[in-house]
């Protein structure tokens, strides 16, 4: 499927690199912390046969600008404000709003503050419960150590963010075994999760505010995903009037990678069941 890059610019001038995909209705796919343009790669090929995808870097990712300053879920909106934007001027229709983790976060605020040409809102375990003043410590403890490229020290303080069962972090790491992440995607990566730090420390963990979000809402989780995720996820499906709550068994936080058919089927269904543009 041929793909191209393109920029579009937010309010503040930030460019953010977006890559699309397919023709057909818009679909914004927002990837979640430490992620990038290949987050969402395998789900987006299997919805370009009949959708248009926009898949953005988020500020603070490579090749996105990566600007100086503290950021904000201000920012993430206002930067999805004009890649929803563009999407909608190209296409003429307004478009599927969908987010994994980080991204379902980004997704919210964004809907909440502005749904104009958001058609649909599909979420996937946005981390609702990492925010706030319990962040602030784990995020000057990355900040250190990110400042002075300890990787080890960096990985156990978003542990400590993620709140990963120490048994899965350890299966993780067997899983990777002795292959050396490649230093500049490493560092990408690492630069993209201090800057969602920054905005997750600031926000809140209020979930009665996405009560007033009123575009139709596929809600997804893993059965297998560790508290408080199905616990936040249970309290936020009974928040949003127009919801739907789908629960995948087998299935936990990383099933965009580890089952991304699973994921790509239920948006296709998700989207084909809103009413016409």
């Amino acid at each position: 499927m041929s793909s191209h890059d393109q920029s579009v610019e937010s309010a503040d001038g930030t460019h953010l690199v977006v890559r699309r995909l397919g023709v057909g209705d818009p679909v914004v796919l927002v990837h979640g912390s430490g992620g990038g343009l290949h987050s969402w790669a395998t789900v987006a090929e299997h919805l370009t046969r009949d959708h248009e995808v926009w898949l953005p870097a988020r500020r603070g990712y490579g090749p996105s600008d990566v600007p100086a300053g503290t950021k904000s879920f201000r920012d993430e909106t206002a930067d999805l404000r004009a890649v929803i934007e563009a999407a909608r001027r190209s296409s003429g229709r307004p478009v599927h709003l969908v987010g994994a983790s980080y991204g379902a976060t980004a997704a919210l605020h964004t809907t909440l503050a502005d749904p104009r040409d958001v058609r649909s809102l599909a979420i996937f375990e946005p981390p609702l419960y990492a925010a706030g003043a319990q962040v602030a410590p784990l995020l000057d403890r990355y900040r250190a150590a990110f400042e002075r490229h300890d990787a080890a020290a960096m990985a156990a303080a978003l542990n400590d963010v993620t709140r990963v069962p120490a048994e899965i972090v350890a299966a993780m790491a067997a899983g990777v075994g002795d292959r050396v992440p490649d230093p500049v995607e490493a560092r990408r990566s690492a630069v993209g999760w201090l800057h969602d730090l920054e905005a997750l420390a600031q926000d809140s963990t209020d979930i009665t505010r996405w009560s007033s979000i009123a575009v139709p809402t596929l809600l997804l989780a893993g059965a297998d995903t560790w508290e408080p995720m199905p616990s936040t996820m249970n309290a936020l499906a009974r928040t949003i009037p127009a919801v739907r709550y789908v629960v995948w068994p087998g299935q936990s936080h990383f099933v965009t990678m580890t089952a991304p058919t699973v994921v790509a089927d239920a948006l296709r269904q998700f989207f084909a069941a809103q009413p016409a543009a």
